[in-house]
């Protein structure tokens, strides 16, 4: 079971931390990515880590801003989000698959808001 975290309300330019947590699973032996969906809009992916190398992918909406870690020790991955714009606002999911950063994601979070505003 997956946990997400962090969520609120925030003004641009500020920054959030997200956190991902599991019960019954142990992280490190997945790929975890992070999703957001807005309303209207497609779910996007946001980042992603490696199991193999904790190597990392972001999209071009978010690089530079956005970085993902895992904690081993606390069973948690954590997506920082620095430099917030109003169109980062979006319901935002961990997910996490056995295969790569581009495979699909078998098991999901219920996911927590995100919302940026002055």
């Amino acid at each position: 079971q997956l946990v997400e975290s962090g969520g609120g309300l925030v003004q641009p330019g500020g920054s959030l931390r997200l956190s991902c947590a599991a019960s019954g699973i142990t992280l490190e032996y997945y790929a975890v990515g992070w999703f957001r969906q807005a309303p209207g809009k497609e779910r996007e992916a946001v980042s992603c880590i490696r199991s193999a190398d904790d190597s990392t992918y972001y999209p071009d909406s978010v690089k530079g801003r956005f970085a993902i870690s895992r904690d081993k020790a606390k069973n948690a991955v954590y997506l920082q989000m620095n430099s917030l714009k109003p169109e980062d606002t979006a319901v935002y999911y961990c997910a996490l698959t056995m295969s790569n950063c581009e495979a699909d994601f078998d098991i999901w979070g219920p996911g927590t808001q995100v919302t940026v505003s002055s």
